[in-house]
């Protein structure tokens, strides 16, 4: 399987003049084919083939005056600029022809100078790695590299970032073979909120960090001394990149939080089986800060891809599933609750149940029931088949060579009789939603409360 490895670099300022430019030219051969398919397509001309404008936007243009000086920069990017447009298009293309999973993409779009983020993708070819530390980029030079670890093999393809607060980081593509962990006898069931970040269905729950949160008096008041100064000024730039630095602090501290958590969790369990949650739905109401400080589709990716590379199970539960409306001790549904109510007792055995906790222990009995049917999600509310869940595959980088599919996370093993109604109670599968939906629910919980069940039901 494919693994990124990024590394901060410290390119000197003859360095950073040469990546400058390079990400410039890589940027023009993007927009002159893009323009070329664009014109094509308004004329009702058939579709531009790559070798084409290979020939007349690389090629030949270094033979022009106004693109002469495409050739001070290395040929392997601009190549892969145009590989990466024509990736770009066949999304687009399978997306309209529904070949494509997830949301609907759009056609690729011009870039800008003014982008905070610039790259280029090279190929072993353009790039090697030095004995004393460096990395070799062609026509830039050797790139002082911060090494926090070893490469577990020889890299197959290199992208280098220019990112919006001016940090440079090289990212390489690796392919390696799953780290298979020992088996366990434990599983675990996940549900995400927001006044606890998560809670185990083993009862142990993990606290919120809110990074954002913590860091939006700086934030502000940066803010304001950004607002305060002249559009166009050098002053504005450089509050402007302290901005941007003190937001890529906070990303980095979520980001790191993510993945220690995360590989607790897939060390700990032999399965992990976690709510799909509608994070864009919840991003669009008045909780969007709080749910964006959360994190929580990074995290759900970060345990789906280390579940398929030390060979555990991973499956997702759909948003449908009514975890909090039914008891995990005896299975009787009770029906829907308001948020504020984080505690309630089962009208059919008498049980007191943590919303949490019970919710959580739900998603673990229908995450098992979902691996012994052979399906990776639960069907949505009507009995359909609800796409199957699938380990994030690494963006084609350049040279990447793919050998065969990206793994699939783990199956488990299930002994005859786990799935009875006396070990583990099942559950209707068709809840019915509240005449008002979320926004009736969101006005009886609190400010911050968790909410799990919420993201459940909002669109995407």
């Amino acid at each position: 399987m494919q693994l990124r490895y990024n590394y901060r670099a410290y390119p000197d300022a003859a360095q950073r003049r040469a990546l400058a430019k390079a990400f410039g030219c890589a940027r023009v051969v993007w927009n002159d084919c893009l323009r070329d398919r664009k014109k094509a397509h308004a004329a009702g001309m058939p579709y531009v083939k790559s070798a084409e404008l290979s020939r007349l936007r690389i090629t030949q243009a270094k033979r022009t005056e106004e693109r002469a000086w495409l050739a001070d920069v290395s040929a392997v990017a601009l190549q892969q600029s145009l590989r990466d447009l024509d990736t770009a298009y066949k999304n687009f293309f399978d997306s309209l022809k529904g070949k494509r999973q997830g949301r609907k993409v759009g056609p690729p779009r011009y870039k800008s100078k003014k982008d905070t983020r610039q790259s280029i993708r090279l190929n072993t070819n353009a790039f090697s790695l030095q004995d004393n530390g460096t990395v070799y980029v062609a026509k830039v030079g050797n790139l002082k590299v911060k090494w926090s670890r070893r490469l577990p093999a020889a890299p197959t393809s290199l992208t280098v970032t220019r990112d919006s607060s001016g940090r440079y980081f090289l990212s390489f593509v690796v392919d390696t073979e799953p780290d298979i962990l020992p088996e366990l006898e434990t599983e675990t069931g996940i549900d995400l909120g927001l006044s606890a970040f998560a809670v185990l269905s083993n009862g142990r729950k993990i606290d919120s960090p809110r990074f954002l949160r913590r860091a939006e008096k700086k934030l502000r008041r940066l803010g304001r001394e950004l607002s305060r100064k002249v559009k166009g000024s050098k002053n504005r730039a450089k509050a402007r990149i302290k901005v941007a630095r003190q937001h890529a602090k906070v990303a980095n501290r979520r980001r790191d939080w993510h993945h220690k958590a995360s590989t607790q969790i897939i060390r700990d369990n032999q399965a992990v089986f976690v709510e799909d949650l509608a994070v864009s739905g919840l991003g669009r109401t008045r909780l969007a800060k709080s749910v964006h400080d959360a994190g929580w589709s990074a995290f759900v990716g970060m345990l789906e891809y280390k579940a398929a590379l030390h060979g555990r199970t991973f499956a997702k539960v759909d948003r449908a599933f009514p975890s909090s409306q039914v008891c995990s001790a005896c299975g009787f549904r009770d029906g829907p609750k308001p948020l504020h109510v984080r505690e309630w007792t089962c009208s059919g055995c008498g049980t007191v149940h943590d919303r949490d906790h019970n919710a959580a222990r739900n998603v673990l009995f229908e995450g098992r029931r979902i691996v012994a049917a052979g399906r990776a999600e639960t069907p949505n509310a009507c009995g359909a088949p609800v796409r199957r869940a699938y380990v994030p595959a690494q963006r084609v980088e350049a040279g990447s060579h793919r050998k065969g599919r990206t793994p699939q996370a783990g199956t488990l093993d299930i002994k005859p009789g786990s799935t009875s109604r006396s070990a583990h109670p099942t559950v209707p599968l068709s809840p019915r939603r509240t005449p008002h939906g979320l926004r009736q629910e969101e006005q009886h919980g609190p400010q911050g409360a968790d909410r799990g069940d919420a993201a459940r039901r909002a669109g995407p």
